[in-house]
C-alpha cells in the first residue's frame, strides 16, 4: 500500500496538490454519498490515513525514507476516527487557513535552477537567493490596522449550510473566510497583508538529477499565519559535449578509423571515472554497442547506477594522396572474387524488382 498511489499523486507533489487530490477523493468516497457501501467506507479510511501522513512534513519525510514501517517504529499511528467524519470535513472545508490559507498567493514557491552536466552527474551544493512573501509585521497578515468581527460567521470564517445529516461547511462570503472585516487599511502593506523578503538557501543536490526533476525544501516557501510553505527546486541540466544521456544511461560516441575496425585495435574512451581502455575486435561493424554495466549515472533516489554504452562510429579518410590511392586500388583488386559475388547478388535483386513491374 503506497500513500501516493492511494491519493493518485506523484512523490514530488506539493501540499496544495495533495490537498486537492484528497478533497476530490474524499468527496467521492464520503459515506453520505455511498450509504451502506463497505468498500467505499474502507477506501475513505485509507484516503484519510494517506492524507494525515503526506500533509505532515515530519511524517512525510519519514515515510519517504522508511515507508509505513518507519512511521510505526517511531510511534506514529493513524488516529482517524470514523465517528469524527463530520468534524474532519468541517475542519478541512471550513478552517479559514486550510484551503490555501486564504492568502493572496500560493504558500509554496518554485525556483528554476540550471546545472552543468558534471554538477548533475556528481552532485553538488548550491546557495541560491530567493524572494518570498512574508506576513506584514504591522498587521500580521490581516491587511488592516483596525478590524471588527464578521457579523455573518461571528469570527469563525465559515458558515454551515444544509439541514439534517447532510451538512456542508463553506467559506463565509462576507469576510471571505478571514473571520473579520477591515475597518482601516494597514499603512505598512497598503492592505495587502504581506511584504516581499529575500533569503539565501543552501541546498545539497544529489548526484543524478535530470532536467524536469523537482526537489522539495520544506519551510522555505511563502509565509502564512501558521508557518511557511515549501520551496520547490526545478532542475534544468545543460547537455554534455561528451555524453548523451538516456535516463540513467550514458551514451558515448567512439570514432574508430576504418583500418582499426578491420584489423582490430585498443583505444581509450572517456567515462565518468576517467579514461578506460577497450578492445576493438577485428571486423567490428559500424554502430556496434559495447555496454559497461553500472558505469552510468546514479538514480538520485535509490543510488542505483545506469550503464555506459560506447557506440562505435567508423570513420574514413577525408582525403587520399596518390600513394594511398594506389595502395587501396591494389587492395580493391585483391578482393575481386568477393566484389563480383556481391555485385551478382545486387544484379539478381534488380532483376526481381523489374519482374514486379512487368506483372
Amino acid at each position: 500500500m503506497d500513500y501516493y498511489e492511494i491519493l493518485g499523486v506523484s512523490r514530488n507533489a506539493t501540499k496544495i496538490e495533495i490537498k486537492k487530490a484528497y478533497r476530490k477523493l474524499a468527496m467521492k468516497y464520503h459515506p453520505d454519498k455511498n450509504p451502506g457501501d463497505k468498500e467505499a467506507e474502507e477506501k475513505f479510511k485509507l484516503i484519510n490515513e494517506a492524507y494525515q501522513v503526506l500533509s505532515d512534513d515530519e511524517k512525510r519525510a519519514i515515510y519517504d525514507k522508511y515507508g509505513k514501517e518507519g512511521l510505526e517504529g517511531r510511534g506514529y499511528k493513524s488516529d482517524f476516527n470514523f465517528d469524527d467524519i463530520f468534524d474532519m470535513f468541517n475542519d478541512f472545508f471550513g478552517d479559514r487557513y486550510q484551503e490555501s490559507y486564504h492568502m493572496p498567493y500560493d504558500i509554496d514557491i518554485g525556483y528554476k535552477l540550471t546545472l552543468e552536466f558534471e554538477e548533475a552527474a556528481f552532485g553538488t551544493s548550491k546557495e541560491i537567493e530567493i524572494e518570498y512573501y512574508g506576513l506584514c509585521p504591522k498587521c500580521k497578515g490581516t491587511g488592516a490596522e483596525k478590524t471588527r468581527t464578521c457579523p455573518s460567521c461571528q469570527g469563525r470564517g465559515s458558515i454551515v449550510v444544509g439541514n439534517g445529516f447532510i451538512r456542508m461547511t463553506q467559506t463565509c462570503p462576507q469576510c471571505e473566510g478571514r473571520g473579520f472585516i477591515a475597518e482601516k487599511i494597514c499603512s505598512e502593506c497598503n492592505g495587502k497583508g504581506y511584504i516581499t523578503k529575500k533569503e539565501k538557501v543552501k541546498i545539497d543536490i544529489p548526484a543524478g538529477v535530470d532536467t524536469g526533476m523537482r526537489m522539495r525544501i520544506p519551510g522555505h516557501g511563502n509565509e502564512y499565519p501558521q508557518g511557511r510553505g515549501d520551496l520547490y527546486i526545478l532542475f534544468h541540466v545543460k547537455p554534455s559535449k561528451i555524453f548523451q544521456r538516456k535516463g540513467n544511461n550514458l551514451l558515448v560516441d567512439v570514432p574508430v578509423f576504418f583500418t582499426s575496425a578491420i584489423l582490430g585495435d585498443k583505444i581509450k574512451i572517456p567515462t565518468l571515472n576517467g579514461e578506460k581502455e577497450i578492445e576493438i575486435k577485428s571486423n567490428t561493424k559500424d554502430k556496434t554497442k559495447i555496454v559497461f554495466r553500472g558505469e552510468g549515472l546514479p538514480d538520485p533516489n535509490t543510488g542505483l547506477k545506469g550503464d555506459l554504452i560506447a557506440i562505435i562510429n567508423i570513420v574514413y579518410p577525408k582525403k587520399l594522396n596518390e600513394e594511398q590511392k594506389e595502395l587501396l586500388e591494389k587492395l580493391h583488386e585483391s578482393f575481386t572474387g568477393e566484389i563480383k559475388e556481391h555485385k551478382s547478388l545486387l544484379e539478381e535483386a534488380i532483376e526481381k524488382v523489374k519482374g514486379w513491374f512487368k506483372k
